[in-house]
């Protein structure tokens, strides 16, 4: 989709874009496929705030996505594209050949009116859904499965895909977008194609309060706090922060400190981390 830009009639319209969503279909969303969407504001069952920066924003609905792809050799046409607030890429209403309709991630090339379908024997292309198996290698894939039956995973935001690198015995080699190479059973399900939306990284917010509709609250810099709120506060005018490097609010580094746990149960599935190591 293109970006569309602002003539400058204030500082932040200057350099604020948007995705120009004339492409999508002009319709309400499947009410059967609405839920309702409480905020939590970064806070967890206990009431405390576990993700920071967060709260208010505009009320929105969820839309259900069939992640799982699991209606089986039945052909589905594409009714509408649609804008997601919930996600980067935008959806793909699907309704199938016995009636039934479902949200799916919008891949980049589908259309409306085009038919897709979830089965071993459907055709490699964009949309249809394939277990690893049968999928040739080389192919560029998204929405793919970690665990058969679960439900996809990784590579699901605008933008993004992964390749099928090579398969060996039960599993299956794919490159993540990230650089990754990881080890996935080949009778997980993965869609062919790339996610659509591919402008949506260029985009510019232009200004904070389009970032407070989106529910994120400012960030302030631990410099400008006191000693009692931030390890980097206090001192007379702009002091530096007194340590051999940033840290957060409770102490620990912010800059080259591996948070990942030393012999993660799924390390053995990672061939090649995305550092190149």
């Amino acid at each position: 989709m293109p970006i569309k830009t602002f003539s400058p009639t204030t500082p932040s319209r200057r350099h604020m874009t948007t995705l120009d969503n004339s492409g999508l279909s002009k319709v309400k969303p499947e009410k059967s496929l609405l839920e309702a969407l409480k905020k939590n504001s970064g806070r967890n069952s206990y009431g405390r705030i576990t993700v920071r920066h967060r709260g208010g924003g505009n009320k929105i609905k969820y839309r259900i996505i069939d992640f799982k792809r699991d209606k089986i050799d039945v052909p589905a046409k594409v009714l509408t594209l649609e804008y997601d607030p919930n996600r980067s890429a935008n959806i793909a209403l699907l309704e199938y050949s016995d009636g039934e309709k479902r949200y799916i991630i919008a891949p980049f090339g589908l259309s409306v009116g085009d038919t897709v379908m979830s089965s071993e024997k459907a055709d490699i292309k964009p949309g249809n859904c394939l277990p690893l198996a049968n999928i040739p290698v080389g192919t560029f894939i998204h929405n793919i499965e970690l665990y058969p039956g679960k439900g996809a995973q990784l590579v699901r935001s605008a933008g993004t895909a992964a390749q099928l690198m090579a398969k060996e015995g039960i599993n299956a080699q794919i490159r993540l977008p990230s650089g990754e190479v990881r080890v996935v059973r080949q009778e997980c399900k993965a869609v062919i194609g790339q996610v659509g939306n591919l402008d949506y990284e260029n985009v510019q917010i232009g200004k904070a309060g389009r970032n407070r509709h989106m529910g994120w609250r400012p960030t302030v810099r631990g410099s400008v706090m006191n000693p009692v709120d931030h390890p980097h506060g206090g001192g007379e005018g702009k002091s530096p922060i007194g340590r051999s490097g940033p840290v957060t609010p409770w102490g620990k580094p912010t800059l080259g400190y591996k948070t990942r746990k030393k012999n993660h149960r799924t390390d053995k599935q990672i061939i090649k981390r995305r550092n190149g190591k």
